[in-house]
């Protein structure tokens, strides 16, 4: 009964993103390539912010003397 409720969920979700970003105008593969290039921009963001946000924030930490 979990699963049930829990995959009817999902697909309002997934419903309400297709409908905010007017996605169900396109065709399957135009809407494969859009998830694909959002998904693909998301990972690099999140793979950019992991690698390179401590070095900034130790870098302001020093500027601002709060960390020796």
């Amino acid at each position: 009964m979990a699963f049930s409720s829990a995959w009817k969920r999902m697909s309002w979700l997934y419903y309400q993103y297709l409908l905010v970003t007017a996605l169900y105008m396109l065709e399957p593969w135009e809407r494969t390539v859009f998830n694909s290039m959002l998904v693909s921009i998301i990972g690099m963001a999140l793979y950019t912010g992991y690698v390179f946000m401590p070095q900034h924030i130790m870098a302001i930490l020093h500027y601002f003397e709060i960390m020796q």
